[in-house]
């Protein structure tokens, strides 16, 4: 399964993968109707380690998620093809899941009592925020491709 993976030594932290998460996130998927008028979250948040150093923070789609073996309700789960979804309609705001995630990325909404996390961007087909980072600083890589470029970077 491919997954979404956040290169630091290329975020310039210009959070437009912010930006195109909360548009693919939104009704109207109007980028400034997105951005400006419809309270939605992001699913990836962009870190500032130091002054020159960010990163993109979204969810990992663990194998074995703590976070789906928290959620009291099963408004967390693994779909068929591997990716952890959340189901807003089942969660009863316990925020177990916030709290085992051992990312951060599983957060608390800013709107509401329920929570917000990376679903890959299942409804478009493709991770908006990877095909509009500006600087490829987040690549849609499965583990092969991952374990690859890892070997070149040793």
């Amino acid at each position: 399964m491919k997954k979404i993976y956040s290169f630091e030594d290329k975020c310039l932290g210009c959070k437009l993968c912010e930006v195109y998460c909360k548009t693919a996130r939104s009704k109207s998927k109007n980028i400034i109707k997105a951005n400006k008028e419809e309270n939605i979250d992001s699913a990836i948040i962009v870190e500032k380690t130091n002054k020159d150093t960010h990163f993109a923070l979204q969810c990992r789609h663990c194998t074995d998620a703590k976070c789906i073996k928290a959620c009291i309700s099963g408004a967390i789960f693994k779909d068929e093809i591997g990716i952890v979804r959340y189901d807003k309609e089942k969660c009863v705001s316990c925020l177990s899941c916030v709290l085992v995630c051992p990312f951060g990325a599983v957060r608390k909404s800013d709107f509401n009592s329920t929570v917000t996390k990376c679903d890959l961007c299942f409804s478009t087909g493709k991770p908006l925020c990877v095909s509009n980072c500006p600087n490829d600083a987040i690549k849609f890589l499965d583990e092969k491709e991952i374990d690859d470029r890892m070997e070149i970077v040793k």
